[in-house]
């Protein structure tokens, strides 16, 4: 059902004086037909009469002046054109939270419910329709039941009477009170303080003030696990501040805030688990350093965010960072990452298991969108889904073999070599190929005709030929090559052996896997 649109200063005017303003006008949220502003000013604009309220408008194109008339300033605006006077009759500065859920679920008119119009209310994820309802006390009982909440777009502008929420909708957990007339932190804390159970509260697209100091930490917020605050203004700064009221807060939604910088959140946000801070154009990728300590940080969600590269300095090529130490799931859709090394160093992140990386200009450098994939899967070990689709066993194999094949003579022109001991690829080669040595298969080295004779682990090519593996074992075991017969035990096989049976084969061929054992023989 459409919320119905409040009478203009409903529940704040005086009767037969439809030009009453607000003695806390200024800076007050208010719609005008259906353009929201905040008030700027509010006074005589000379050299007319009565009183004006000076208009900053969300769209500019509404706008007349940046609050200048006729070479006086009244008032400032961020955009040129983004203000204008109105007459006070025509501002409306919205009603109380209560008063907009009755209109909302139909509870607020008496004749339509004597004269039995349906309605219907949402009840939980129940909807359930009801006629006639003919007494104030069954409209308490109806919105007694109400869980989830929506009064979007209603023009709810402040909390109402003390505990009327509270005595009226004891039931609440989930609100969505975005795009209303909120015009500060403290009215939200004030609904907020009515709702024991509130564990849902979207208050996106409200332009509001939040505190700049450190307040009191009130209970308001105590069960609060998902909060949006879209399009609000707030800086990372103000989301510190209100944190500490946040103790058990596991979702934060700060997308289009106009967000540049982070800071370290200590003691505060250390049970999130979902961070979205997409459409803020932070600074550079150092910034992600200050928020990477988050303990239980699982998802990150960073879509057009500008940044160009990540960095995890604290670990070098093959190793795991300390930082976001649980992220499983990150986004960087619609960045500006054009170097390759920036996906390198996503392996260092221990829990990753899911990426999205669409449109960043490091995409463009390959043509084929197979082999991209392929080369992203190859370079993070752990991925298990990339750009929303699963990555198969399968495919990470083939991925991780074509991933040796075209970097192979790069490989060997670096100083790669099939002897370990001879094998010292250069650090400019490790920088591009972190990955690449860990892609070598460790293999379990045996002679079962020799019980004397150490077990001994070894790191070889999937791509190294039977004829090569049989020249490093001379080497290492002191016996002609010529005299040599390889066969391998795999887990997967129930104790079998496969032999080894033709030298210009490489061990891909015969499928031998990591932790597999060869077994040596003369």
């Amino acid at each position: 059902m459409g919320a119905r649109r409040p009478a203009s200063n409903s529940g704040f005017g005086r009767p037969g004086m439809a030009a009453w303003v607000p003695s806390d006008a200024l800076d007050r949220r208010l719609l005008c037909g259906t353009e929201y502003g905040t008030v700027r000013y509010v006074g005589s604009v000379s050299p007319t009469a009565g009183i004006w309220l000076g208009v900053e408008w969300d769209d500019p194109q509404r706008g007349k002046h940046d609050g200048t008339y006729e070479g006086t300033q009244y008032f400032k605006c961020r955009h040129p054109k983004g203000g204008s006077f109105i007459r006070p009759n025509k501002a409306n500065f919205g009603v109380d939270f209560l008063t907009a859920v009755k209109d909302r679920y139909a509870l607020n008119d008496e004749r339509d419910v004597q004269h039995g119009t349906e309605n219907t209310l949402v009840f939980g994820k129940k909807t359930v329709e009801f006629v006639g309802m003919d007494s104030i006390a069954e409209q308490q009982s109806q919105l007694n039941q109400l869980v989830d909440i929506s009064v979007r777009e209603c023009a709810v502008s402040h909390a109402g009477q003390k505990e009327e929420i509270s005595r009226t909708c004891a039931n609440i957990r989930h609100i969505n009170l975005s795009k209303n007339l909120i015009s500060s932190w403290e009215t939200v804390t004030a609904i907020a303080s009515q709702v024991q159970n509130l564990e849902t509260l979207n208050i996106s697209e409200n332009k509001m003030k939040f505190p700049s100091t450190s307040t009191s930490v009130s209970g308001a917020f105590s069960k609060l696990r998902i909060l949006a605050l879209n399009q609000t203004e707030i800086t990372w700064a103000e989301v510190l501040l209100c944190a500490p009221g946040w103790p058990a807060l596991e979702e934060l939604y700060l997308t289009s805030n106009n967000i540049t910088v982070l800071e370290r959140p200590d003691n505060v946000l250390q049970t999130l688990k979902l961070l979205d801070l997409s459409d803020n154009q932070l600074l550079d990728g150092n910034q992600l350093h200050l928020i990477a300590h988050l303990p239980r940080l699982e998802q990150l969600i960073l879509r057009n965010t500008g940044i160009s590269s990540i960095h995890f300095p604290d670990a070098g090529f093959g190793c795991k960072t300390k930082m976001f130490p649980s992220l499983k799931s990150l986004a960087i859709n619609d960045n500006k990452i054009s170097q390759w090394s920036s996906i390198n160093e996503l392996d260092k992140l221990p829990s990753l298991r899911s990426l999205q990386c669409h449109n960043n200009p490091f995409m463009d450098t390959e043509k084929n969108p197979e082999t991209l994939r392929q080369l992203i899967i190859a370079k993070i070990s752990q991925l298990e889904v990339l750009n929303k689709s699963e990555i198969l066993p399968a495919e990470r194999k083939g991925a991780e073999l074509d991933y040796r094949k075209i970097f192979g003579n790069d490989w060997l022109a670096a100083g790669g070599n099939w002897n370990p001991e001879k094998n010292k690829p250069s650090e400019e080669f490790l920088a591009a190929h972190p990955r690449y040595p860990s892609l070598c298969l460790t293999l379990t080295i045996k002679c079962p005709e020799n019980p004397e004779q150490k077990p001994v682990e070894k790191k070889l090519p999937e791509s190294m030929t039977i004829q090569r593996v049989k020249g490093l074992l001379y080497r290492l075991l002191k016996i002609p090559g010529s005299e040599l017969k390889l066969s391998y035990e795999s887990s997967k096989l129930e104790g079998k052996e496969v032999e080894l049976d033709n030298d210009l084969k490489p061990l891909q061929f015969y499928s031998i896997e990591n932790g597999d054992c060869v077994l040596v023989r003369w």
